[in-house]
């Protein structure tokens, strides 16, 4: 199973739109919010199965503040990260996740990729495809592999531009 994880698209899609010719085939799309109420354009550009969850700036749409869902054996939990204050750390995101037992935490909002495994949680940030903040700019985003046995793999990937 190959899932791309992307955030703050900030309606600015021709990024997201060549990460997902780039990146096919794919089984699904999880986007961590900041889509500025442009759900359905990217609905119709992944052709696959999506969870969005809102952002700090998607004010007008119905999105969930949060999602949880199974992705194999593993309970996800996926927030924009805006309500856990991860912009000064992860902690708190963390220790929620922990408490309501997930195994991996996905959140956006700082336009800044990383992944974190610590403590039996790993917490996964795939930047931003619009305006990533991290050093040296590149836009970037996540690709989640699962091979037949479970075993997950994660990396970070950049859209040259």
């Amino acid at each position: 199973m190959k899932i791309l994880i992307v955030s703050d698209t900030h309606r600015k899609d021709e990024n997201l739109k060549k990460v997902i010719e780039k990146e096919k085939p794919f089984d699904r799309i999880i986007h961590l919010g900041d889509i500025e109420e442009n759900e359905s354009v990217i609905q119709q550009m992944a052709g696959c199965p999506m969870d969005i969850v809102s952002g700090n700036n998607d004010f007008m749409g119905n999105l969930p503040k949060e999602k949880e869902i199974m992705i194999g054996d593993y309970r996800v939990l996926l927030t924009h990260g805006h309500y856990y204050y991860v912009s000064l750390d992860t902690k708190m995101l963390r220790r929620e996740a922990r408490a309501r037992n997930f195994d991996i935490a996905m959140y956006g909002h700082t336009h800044r990729p990383r992944i974190e495994e610590k403590e039996d949680i790993v917490l996964l940030n795939p930047g931003s495809l619009s305006y990533p903040r991290q050093e040296g700019r590149k836009p970037s985003y996540i690709v989640m592999e699962s091979d037949e046995n479970g075993k997950t793999d994660f990396e970070i990937r950049y859209l040259d531009k």
